[in-house]
């Protein structure tokens, strides 16, 4: 017998035909930059793999190092090298466009092919014959510009994945100095495009994207301003990375993590949100990140309607009927 919504524990349903068939757990906090916790939901110290999340912090040594000034990266290039990008034209292009302002060739990318994450850019790519290369991985606009960090710097070009190379050690640099925690309280292991990946707890997470919005240094800025300006370059076609700033005119940016992570900074307020779902369902992620945002009252009406298919996603069979939802169900301690 199927249990009743109202005998469920809270977190993100996935119903069909309004009875509830699968059920995402969530780890949700809000913090100001200083630490403090203004609101959470579930376990804050869950340790989080920040995953895709992390790529605003290292996108920073692209403005502090020179990067910008020597290359002549544009802002939505910016954008796009702290992007988990859907695949479209748009995003292959940029890259394009990067690898040439740093001088190196595709086979640079240390990436593995990976298909565009926007189902309708796959399917057209499949379509023409052309083969999925890592120009398509949804990392490569990141690795594209941090190549141009490795020449500015006369470091190793063919070993930058290399967890001793000094761009992961720039890239630790930034994580530490945004989370606040010491080198040895950072876990390391290889994110899904070879990079290293940082773990720490979500309290810890929360607080680093509400320290790069109350950040005054240029380089915080110049990067949020990017991702702001230029958000479609962040994700693209119905991704909330894209969307989030879009109607809030800037004033909120988020940035997706895998395994059902997404961070949010409010540089007005000096405010960060990080969400854990927990059993890694990505597809639970933007209904969760929505629910934290209405819940706290970040969202002003016209934005809460805007946002409604990131709220609620409905569920289709092949027919492309209707046939049930995703959507949030949690509250928030105060």
């Amino acid at each position: 017998m199927a249990r009743s919504q109202e005998s469920l524990p809270n977190g993100v349903w996935w119903t069909r035909s309004e009875v509830v068939e699968s059920l995402h757990s969530v780890h949700a906090v809000v913090v100001t930059d200083t630490g403090k916790v203004l609101a959470r939901h579930g376990d804050v110290d869950w340790i989080t793999v920040y995953r895709s999340a992390a790529k605003p912090f290292q996108a920073i040594p692209l403005v502090e190092d020179g990067v910008v000034e020597e290359f002549g990266l544009e802002e939505a290039e910016l954008a796009l090298s702290a992007a988990s990008h859907n695949g479209e034209d748009v995003h292959i292009q940029g890259v394009i466009g990067i690898l040439k302002k740093v001088g190196q060739p595709p086979e640079a990318l240390r990436l593995g092919p990976f298909p565009p994450l926007l189902r309708e850019a796959a399917e057209a790519l499949y379509r023409s014959g052309a083969h999925v290369t890592p120009l398509h991985n949804n990392c490569s606009g990141q690795h594209a510009a941090l190549l141009g960090l490795v020449r500015i710097h006369g470091w190793p070009m063919d070993t930058y994945l290399d967890p001793s190379h000094p761009l992961q050690d720039r890239m630790m640099k930034e994580m530490v100095r945004f989370t606040g925690l010491g080198r040895g309280e950072l876990r390391t292991m290889p994110d899904g495009c070879g990079m290293v990946a940082f773990g720490v707890p979500l309290r810890a997470m929360a607080r680093s994207f509400a320290r790069l919005g109350a950040s005054k240094d240029p380089g915080p800025r110049v990067i949020l301003d990017s991702m702001a300006s230029h958000s479609y370059m962040l994700g693209g076609t119905n991704r909330l990375c894209t969307a989030l700033p879009e109607v809030t005119g800037g004033r909120l940016i988020g940035k997706l993590g895998a395994e059902g992570v997404y961070c949010v900074t409010v540089p007005e307020e000096g405010l960060g949100i990080a969400v854990k779902v927990e059993d890694g369902g990505i597809r639970a992620g933007d209904a969760a990140a929505v629910r934290v945002l209405d819940l706290f009252g970040l969202l002003k009406p016209a934005e809460e309607e805007a946002l409604e298919g990131f709220r609620r996603t409905v569920v289709r069979n092949t027919l492309d009927d209707e046939v049930g939802e995703i959507s949030a169900n949690f509250d928030l301690s105060l």
